[in-house]
């Protein structure tokens, strides 16, 4: 198992807010986190990444514990976030931008085999087009694919994307989830935080729901969209 989360409680400061929360990924997985806004998803995502603090249970990663790891350890062991929001460099090109998220490879064959400017480019041809723009410059759906790529620069084996749809037209949204899916088949792991049911069940291949920071169901999409009890108290939808 890549990933394993058991039973792990987080707070902000005094305040409780994950609850014996547990899940799991496989590589290769692109799994969702569901949840109407404010149960713990986006905390969720930061305990993982060590950014969010948390007192009890585990997180292991390919069997080694983060609990107690800085973030930059973490990124170090091969999980990359892609945040909210975005923080990308606004005064820097797309190019820049990107350069900006290459790390020093731990090897020759790794470098071969990782993500690249060019790699980036290939997958997303958009990017490529605006390689010259500055990142304050780029749509809202332009902004998330370069966030990702940012990301990617680093060859992660997980990344952890936060509400990557939200704000977004139509027809963007279907270019960044057809982006995440890109990613997916290029051997990256992906656990995806979203809002918007309809969008992430074209996509995942398994869904955690959460409510006030526990997690209430699991199941693949046919089971999710067997459970319309579910859906409705827990979703909007």
């Amino acid at each position: 198992m890549l990933l394993e989360v058991k039973e792990i409680q987080s707070y902000y400061g005094k305040s409780h807010i994950l609850h014996g929360v547990s899940m799991k990924l496989a590589e290769g997985d692109l799994v969702c986190l569901l949840g109407r806004n404010g149960v713990g998803k986006t905390t969720t995502l930061k305990s993982i990444m060590g950014i969010v603090q948390t007192q009890e249970g585990n997180i292991l990663f390919r069997g080694k514990e983060l609990i107690g790891r800085a973030p930059y350890q973490i990124a170090r062991m091969g999980v990359g976030i892609v945040p909210e929001d975005r923080r990308i460099f606004p005064s820097l090109t797309v190019n820049e931008n990107l350069v900006m998220g290459i790390k020093k490879e731990k090897d020759e064959a790794s470098s071969k085999q990782g993500w690249t400017i060019e790699k980036a480019y290939e997958s997303f041809p958009q990017l490529k087009e605006r390689k010259d723009s500055k990142g304050a410059h780029l749509s809202g759906g332009e902004q998330q694919m370069l966030t990702v790529a940012r990301t990617l620069m680093g060859n992660p084996e997980l990344i952890l994307v936060d509400e990557p749809t939200e704000g977004l037209a139509p027809l963007i949204l279907k270019r960044v989830l057809e982006m995440l899916s890109t990613v997916r088949e290029s051997g990256v792991t992906i656990l995806m935080v979203e809002q918007n049911f309809k969008a992430a069940i074209k996509i995942a291949d398994r869904f955690y729901i959460m409510s006030k920071g526990r997690i209430v169901f699991e199941g693949d999409g046919p089971a999710l969209q067997a459970a319309e009890d579910v859906r409705k108290s827990y979703l909007e939808v």
